[in-house]
């Protein structure tokens, strides 16, 4: 099959990856306009790809976003009604697995920004399929729309630090190997690999970030910090995995946004990025926080059997990122009360998921059953 020849961006020093002389040239590096530009942005109802969509919107005037997603359980037009009536916001109700409506998105933008992912781990122990069909699978269907659509500049793929597996001391680098823990994290290292060989095979234009765990508005309330607000607010109990000793560094979403933008318009292409806050905090420290910020009693915190393969710490080196000129701007104890204060003033968003989306009733009921 013949291959389709990528369009040279102009003003920038050819990127890394297979060249007719057999030889690689250095990564490309220059400012990325994104004013007049089209991007697709996969998974785009999610928790930080509407985040995403609604920083740039407001930050570009001339920008305008394809927003593709399959609205799973984890979807919700909701975190958009902000800017559901802006005309630079196409919503395109699909899955990355359609080939078809892959390739047709691809022809029509100059960037796309992949977030679309089954995420949540606890899902992944008890049935890792999905993951393979959405993380592996899905990322293989972008990756061969890309590599047939030289328009496309920009490839940014959302990873995860789990793919590096746990750490008791010191930072992982972005050369370090991968040893991921859960399913979950072992899909996103398919992804990772594939968006990598795509690169280093075709030429494609990829960038791979890989943050620390987000926390802020917004976010699915089966993940721990909105778990724990609402249950919290709810006077039901808090579910702790084990002693509560596992270490996490939590960034704010809105500061993974901006290194995704950072990453859109400095960096290189072909490369592996880390991004995360370096303030580390135990989750019973994260749990008993929420406590007093909802006004709760500690007694809600009940410790109960751990998860499966449960990483002891996550930690990444971010220096390569800091390079970019980015830089975190929101403190985790600011952060954290102002994320607690937004499910406080928006009870009828959670509600509605909690009581209402039968995929979150019945796993987190079948889930925690045994954990009573």
């Amino acid at each position: 099959m013949k291959q389709t020849k990528r369009r040279p961006v102009k003003k920038a020093v050819p990127s890394a990856g297979r060249r007719a002389s057999g030889l690689k040239a250095a990564p490309s590096v220059l400012e990325r306009a994104l004013n007049g530009r089209t991007i697709l942005v996969t998974g785009g109802a999610g928790f930080i790809g509407s985040n995403f969509i609604r920083m740039m919107l407001a930050e570009y005037p001339g920008l305008r976003v394809i927003n593709l997603d399959k609205l799973t359980y984890a979807g919700n037009l909701e975190n958009l009604a902000d800017v559901s009536c802006d005309p630079r916001h196409k919503f395109i109700h699909g899955d990355i697995r359609d080939a078809a409506l892959v390739a047709g998105c691809f022809e029509r933008v100059q960037g796309v920004v992949h977030f679309a992912a089954e995420t949540h781990v606890d899902r992944s122990i008890v049935d890792a399929g999905e993951f393979v069909l959405t993380d592996v699978f899905g990322t293989y269907i972008l990756l061969e729309a890309l590599r047939k659509a030289p328009g496309v500049e920009f490839f940014v793929h959302i990873s995860t630090d789990e793919v590096y597996g746990s750490r008791e001391k010191g930072f992982f680098r972005e050369t370090d190997s991968l040893n991921p823990s859960s399913p979950y994290a072992a899909s996103k290292v398919g992804a990772d690999r594939m968006v990598q060989a795509y690169h280093t095979t075709y030429g494609a234009p990829t960038i791979i970030l890989r943050p620390s765990n987000n926390y802020g508005p917004y976010q699915h309330p089966e993940k721990f910090i909105p778990l724990f607000t609402t249950h919290a607010l709810e006077g039901r109990t808090l579910p702790l995995y084990g002693k509560g000793r596992n270490v996490r560094d939590w960034l704010h979403v809105e500061d993974n946004c901006r290194a995704i933008e950072c990453l859109i318009r400095r960096g290189r292409l072909g490369e592996v990025y880390n991004v995360g806050a370096n303030d580390e905090r135990t989750n019973i420290e994260v749990a008993r926080r929420i406590v007093k910020l909802t006004g709760a009693s500690k007694d809600l915190i009940k410790f109960v059997p751990d998860r499966l393969g449960h990483d002891t710490r996550y930690a990444v080196n971010i220096n390569k990122i800091k390079a970019l000129r980015w830089k975190r701007k929101v403190d985790f104890e600011e952060g954290l009360e102002a994320t607690v204060r937004w499910y406080m003033d928006n009870r009828a968003w959670w509600t509605r998921i909690k009581e209402k989306n039968a995929a979150f009733k019945s796993f987190y009921e079948s889930y925690y059953k045994d954990r009573k």
